[in-house]
Parts: structure tokens; C-alpha cells; sequence
């Protein structure tokens, strides 16, 4: 039996101090599980609750689009500056070094090119190789109302609920085809729709009217897209307005990397994104990070 003499009794059970039950910082994540909030609180910044996420899958369907020729030469020097890496597994293990310890957002749907009819895609990554990638989360394109809309839905369900085994969020991607139009009917619909499906987050497109209604109806967090590439004081005006109205993020390509100086873009997206920084505040930091350069 052990000494018990001149032992002292120093535990402190903290009676009378209820234990906190703190809420998760995230729309609507506050009843997942633990691994699934810690993955969202890699993609999204706690301190800001927001991200700034840097797509570079276009070659999936676009081939080596301008920009991404060389991802080794164009996407790495950009890896530090953004949140999260959004791609393919192909472009994350042939060009990107896992030095940079960045979040990776794995395109995971596949199947067309813009060859073909783009809706006709399937799941093109197992949940297993998404773990072997240490995936953060997994985006399937859903195209709502388009022809093939349920395989493309059942292609979002299929990865929700593997990614809900293995504490994986998915993030459902509104997917607008030639004919639709991107306006708040639309993408509220897209969006809801993602979001009830069980997805954790969602890419979709800005409008100017009507988008903060799009984001009100999605009980879930939205990160806009960057689209086609436009000027950079446009793309700046587009991601100030859009987080104001309520996005949680921007996931931008095009916009950062065929930028004249991308690395400046990327870190003026980000101050407007993480700081509040107004467009044209934004543009002046990206004009003189871009003559020093």
C-alpha cells in the first residue's frame, strides 16, 4: 500500500463551474463530429470564419488551360498564400510538394470534358484514396437542371455519406450549365438543394441581385466561384460584395493565376476576404505588391 502520509489532496474538480458547451464557430456544423469540425476549422479560418481557397482543377475537363500549363512552375509559389488547395489527385501528387501542410479540397467527381455534355460524370475517386491524399474535403459538381441532374446529384449523396464515415465534409459545387441562368432563383435552388442533401459546405456563383437571399435560404457555409477571368479590380469589387452579403469564402482559379501578378492577387483576395479590406484599398495593395515585384 502506498505512503499516504503528508500526502496532499491537489485535485481541483472545479465544482460549481459548469462546463462550457460551446457552439462550433461554422454555420451549421455545430453537431458534427469531432473530426469533421476539425477538417472545417482547416478550411475555414476560426479567427476570421472564413477562407480563401485556390482552384487548380480546371484541367479535368479544360486540359492545360492558360495558367496551368506548368502547375509546378504557376500553382506552387501560390500554395502559402491561400487557405486551402482545391484539386485534382493527379495535380496534388505529381506537382504539388506536401511541404506546405495546406488543407486540400479533392475534386473527386469526374467523368466529361468539354468535349462532351459536362453533366455526365460519376464519382471518379474512392474514399480511401481521398484518405491517402489526407483530403480535408472532397467537391462533387452537382448540375441542377441539367440532363443528367440525378447522376450528378446521386454522385453528391454517394460521397456525402462516405465522407460522413470517415469525418470527411464534401462540398457540394453548383455546377451552371450553358443553359441556365445564374440568378438568385437558381442557385437558391442549387444551394438549398446541396445543403439538404447533407453536404457541409457549398461553391456557388455570385449574382448582383438578390445573392444575399441565396446565402440566407443555405443553412450552410458558401464560398463563391470565381469564374471566367475578369479584371482584377472586378474580381476584387465581386468577392467584397459577395462576402458582405454573407459568403463565407471565395474559391478562385482563373482570376488568381492568369492575374499579371498572381501572388499580389492572391494576397489582396485574401485581405478582403479575412479583413474586411475595401476593393479599392485591395486594388492599391495589389498595384504595389505588383511593382515591387
Amino acid at each position: 500500500m502506498a505512503e499516504l502520509t503528508g500526502n496532499k489532496d491537489a485535485k481541483n474538480y472545479g465544482i460549481g463551474i459548469p462546463a462550457k458547451t460551446e457552439g462550433f464557430f461554422l454555420k451549421g456544423s455545430c453537431h458534427y463530429d469531432w473530426g469533421m469540425q476539425d477538417r472545417l476549422s482547416r478550411i475555414f479560418r476560426p479567427a476570421s470564419g472564413k477562407t480563401v481557397m485556390l482552384a487548380f482543377d480546371d484541367g479535368y475537363i479544360m486540359g492545360p488551360t492558360s495558367g496551368l500549363e506548368r502547375m509546378d512552375l504557376s500553382v506552387v509559389p501560390l500554395a502559402e498564400h491561400c487557405d486551402v488547395l482545391m484539386c485534382t489527385r493527379g495535380a496534388l501528387r505529381t506537382c504539388i510538394p506536401p511541404v506546405h501542410n495546406k488543407p486540400v479540397c479533392l475534386r473527386v467527381s469526374a467523368g466529361a470534358t468539354i468535349l462532351k455534355e459536362l453533366s455526365d460524370e460519376t464519382v471518379g475517386v474512392a474514399i480511401d484514396d481521398a484518405i491517402r491524399c489526407n483530403a480535408s474535403a472532397m467537391a462533387v459538381q452537382v448540375y441542377v437542371g441539367s440532363e443528367f441532374e440525378h447522376k450528378t446529384i446521386a454522385n453528391l449523396t454517394k460521397v456525402i455519406d462516405a465522407g460522413m464515415r470517415h469525418g470527411i465534409p464534401t462540398l457540394g459545387v453548383t455546377a451552371v450549365g450553358k443553359q441556365m441562368v445564374r440568378d438568385a432563383r437558381y442557385l437558391g435552388l442549387a444551394g438549398r438543394l446541396i445543403a439538404e442533401l447533407g453536404a457541409q459546405f457549398n461553391k456557388t456563383y455570385y449574382c448582383e441581385e438578390g445573392f444575399d437571399t441565396v446565402v440566407a435560404a443555405c443553412p450552410i457555409p458558401i464560398v463563391i466561384a470565381g469564374g471566367k477571368k475578369i479584371p482584377e479590380p472586378d474580381a476584387l469589387g465581386m468577392a467584397y460584395k459577395a462576402i458582405d452579403q454573407g459568403a463565407l469564402g471565395v474559391d478562385m482559379g482563373r482570376n488568381i493565376f492568369q492575374a499579371d501578378n498572381p501572388i499580389a492577387m492572391l494576397k489582396a483576395v485574401s485581405a478582403v476576404v479575412h479583413e474586411g479590406e475595401k476593393p479599392d484599398k485591395a486594388l492599391d495593395m495589389y498595384n504595389t505588391l505588383k511593382n515591387e515585384a
